[in-house]
């Protein structure tokens, strides 16, 4: 699976998004709009993490979906 699958859901994923990394705002949300450069950005800027480590959050979050 790609990347392409959330970009093209992200209005409908934003509330799972929120769900998991709740430091996340609405603005921050729609800057993200779904490209996962800015989720990393953003994750790592709101929790203070490492790229690796906001990497692999995405990961396990992107691989627990059910598509």
């Amino acid at each position: 699976m790609d990347w392409n699958r959330v970009e093209g859901s992200w209005k409908q994923l934003k509330g799972s998004v929120k769900e998991k990394w709740g430091k996340l705002t609405d603005d921050d949300l729609d800057v993200i709009n779904g490209k996962r450069e800015q989720l990393e950005g953003k994750i790592q800027e709101r929790y203070g993490y490492q790229k690796d480590q906001a990497k692999k959050e995405i990961d396990d979050w992107f691989g627990s979906r059910k598509w």
